[in-house]
């Protein structure tokens, strides 16, 4: 299959965008929100919503460094900024007009430095026992490759699945001003729950086309099997994948503000996925298969 023949073509396009996105994280950084860095965010409510530019302006006027105003239902206004005191907190609210206080909470740097570290080690405990699985599921595949190569052909999908797409919400939150919150991790988190199971079904393909070559004797080459297993998962994985594309758009078109971020990356996400599962995993396997035979 076209997939395995022309494998350089997918690496070669796999890490231009890993370079990319590499690149937006060393050179611009992340655009934290408070979850992370620590602030105070006011929900709040008005009978009849003012334009966000008029709240806008009023948040400049009062000079209180960075913020954020993101529209909450049909009534609310989210309003991010640095840590506030309880008189700062009071004069924002009277700036605003006086509006309902739905909530006003502030996140100290040091919850929101504790809410990154644990961040960060969610999403590598979940790859480590992603892989345990994966190799763990092939233990009995060991010819031609042996089965830890699976488990590493899926370490390279996944972060192949996260880095860029937080290469995107860099860039996003670089020129646009998106900013990286926890639904972005439990986004990256369910994107790399799909990825597996998208690649596992492809690579379970492969180790069942293995068993039936072996109980019939047939002498295939280890790269058109893989390559006949991706041909025989590719309409499912698409389908599979537009399904939830589908969903996916109507949430962050007719969906609330507060989940438009959220849809967008998981809608990257998907799209990543689905590519890493038929266009970087399997012809990984086949690359390790070529290296083998040196």
């Amino acid at each position: 299959m076209y997939v395995i023949k022309y494998r350089k073509i997918w690496f070669i396009l796999s890490a231009i965008l890993i370079a990319l996105s590499l690149y937006a994280v060393f050179v611009y950084g992340f655009n934290l929100s408070i979850d992370f860095k620590g602030g105070t965010l006011t929900e709040v409510k008005y009978t009849e919503r003012p334009a966000q530019t008029e709240i806008e302006a009023k948040m400049r006027a009062l000079n209180l460094g960075g913020f954020s105003v993101r529209p909450s239902g049909d009534l609310n206004y989210i309003i991010r900024t640095q840590e506030l005191s309880v008189e700062e907190g009071t004069s924002l609210v009277n700036a605003l007009g006086d509006p309902i206080v739905e909530r006003q909470n502030t996140i100290g740097p040091t919850a929101g430095s504790e809410l990154k570290s644990k961040a960060i080690k969610a999403i590598a405990v979940v790859v480590l026992m992603i892989v345990l699985f994966v190799t763990f599921a092939f233990r009995k595949v060991s010819k031609p490759v042996s089965s830890w190569k699976y488990g590493l052909s899926t370490i390279v999908a996944l972060a192949h699945d996260v880095i860029i797409p937080t290469g995107v919400f860099v860039f996003l939150g670089h020129f646009l001003g998106v900013e990286i919150d926890l639904l972005f991790i439990t986004g990256l988190l369910a994107i790399l729950g799909y990825s597996v199971h998208d690649t596992i079904v492809v690579f379970d393909r492969v180790r069942e086309n293995l068993r039936i070559n072996q109980t019939e004797h047939r002498s295939e080459e280890f790269d058109m099997t893989v390559g006949k297993s991706v041909a025989q998962t590719f309409g499912r994985s698409i389908n599979t994948s537009l399904t939830i594309f589908i969903t996916l758009l109507a949430l962050y078109i007719f969906g609330s503000v507060a989940t438009k971020d959220f849809a967008l990356l998981l809608i990257i996400g998907i799209i990543i996925g689905t590519y890493s599962s038929i266009f970087v995993a399997s012809p990984l396997l086949v690359t390790f298969y070529k290296w083998q035979k040196k």
